[in-house]
């Protein structure tokens, strides 16, 4: 129970953990992946699409896509649907893709027990005021990266989002709750310029998706509130 952050309202707790252990104490949950889960979702429901999260790229993905009629996305960098936001802002309507993801698929797969949504930046606003309708027990999870060991890297980019999301919404803040807030407002001025400074950015932009750190960094263009599709894997 210690680490369930029960005497608060508002909660925040990193990775798949954070999702296992305050999952039970829970109302709703807002999964924050900037660099690119939510983004991807984000900007693929606000255009009509429909995204089913998967954990795994690998020959099971192929299996599951075609068992909920949804295309596989691809590589990053391919010319097709990938977990590349810029990838995604000419998807069509209707449209139903699987997409893998380590970090913000498997958090949003790590409870059947409450509800998940996605945040990002580009729609902090509009996910928090969406979180409150369904209880004041709210849960915001920065997803962070990992390590070559798949161990957690805590990112600079989700715990901002996850700050900022924290900012609108309304109730008593854990202690984990209030430092993401004071982090994301000591620099929101500069908000876009240290999402390319920071690792995961400057990792993106090196390998020539600066588009995505840029989509990525939109703070509040969007109303969308992500639904994402989580069907028995």
């Amino acid at each position: 129970m210690n680490f369930q952050q029960t005497d608060f309202e508002v909660r925040c707790e990193w990775g798949k953990q954070g999702v296992v252990q305050l999952a039970p104490a829970s109302d709703v949950m807002i999964v924050v992946d900037v660099l690119s889960f939510s983004t991807c979702i984000e900007i693929a429901n606000s255009r009509g699409a429909i995204v089913f999260p998967y954990q795994w790229k690998d020959d099971s993905a192929k299996a599951y896509a075609r068992s909920v009629g949804a295309r596989l996305a691809e590589k990053r960098g391919s010319s097709g649907y990938s977990l590349s936001p810029a990838s995604l802002m000419s998807i069509t309507q209707g449209t139903r893709l699987v997409l893998p993801s380590p970090n913000g698929s498997s958090l949003s797969l790590a409870t059947t027990t409450v509800p998940i949504l996605t945040g990002c930046l580009r729609n902090c606003k509009a996910v928090a005021l969406a979180a409150m309708n369904y209880g004041r027990k709210i849960t915001v999870i920065p997803a962070g990266e990992q390590w070559s060991d798949r161990s957690l890297r805590p990112s600079f980019e989700d715990f901002i989002g996850a700050g900022a999301i924290i900012s609108y919404l309304e109730g008593s803040l854990s202690p984990e709750a209030q430092l993401a807030v004071t982090a994301y407002r000591g620099i929101h001025k500069t908000l876009e310029p240290l999402i390319k400074q920071c690792g995961s950015g400057k990792e993106l932009i090196e390998r020539g998706f600066e588009q995505d750190v840029d989509l990525a960094a939109n703070f509040n263009v969007s109303d969308c509130v992500p639904n994402i599709s989580r069907w028995s894997i």
